[in-house]
């Protein structure tokens, strides 16, 4: 997957991408509001493919799955930071969004276009020409991302041959 990158920096919290004010509205309507007081042309500006770079903590706060919800809504297609708060990395697999870490994260500058092989731990830098490595990961977590989430891939689990049931 290849996408512009988004670069915010150290101790994201889960009310900037998620503004608790926003908790009674849809999930369209809380991601129309990630990260305006940071970033008031981040939720307009994202495109589908578009990844987000964080630095340190990323996700800290409440466990608000929201978080990493409205991320996914947007389109954001990896979350890359050099670490994060545990409960928004649970969260975030748990809905289908890979979060990678990188120790070297923040040598991706606004902008840039990103691919991301998270099978292969490998971050490409692509206006830098430049590679990152990422931990790889574990087939579990790969078949989550490519399930949609944990939900989604308990029921394709749970039907025979992967059927799904409505």
């Amino acid at each position: 997957m290849t996408g512009k990158a988004w670069v915010l920096g150290a101790n994201i919290d889960t009310d900037a991408l998620a503004p608790g004010k926003y908790m009674h509205l849809s999930l369209a309507d809380i991601a129309a509001h990630c990260l305006e007081d940071l970033r008031p042309d981040f939720a307009p500006g994202v495109r589908p493919g578009d990844v987000l770079v964080g630095g340190e903590n990323f996700g800290i706060g409440s466990s608000r799955e929201q978080a990493a919800a409205a991320l996914r809504e947007l389109g954001i297609k990896a979350v890359i930071a050099p670490s994060f708060a545990g409960i928004f990395y649970r969260n975030a697999f748990n809905l289908g969004l890979p979060a990678l870490i990188c120790a070297d994260a923040l040598t991706i500058a606004e902008g840039d276009a990103v691919d991301v092989d998270f099978a292969a731990g490998q971050i490409r830098n692509l206006t830098r020409s430049q590679t990152l490595a990422t931990p790889p990961l574990p087939p579990l977590l790969v078949s989550l991302i490519e399930a949609g989430g944990l939900l989604a891939h308990l029921k394709s689990q749970s039907q025979p041959d992967g059927a799904t049931s409505d």
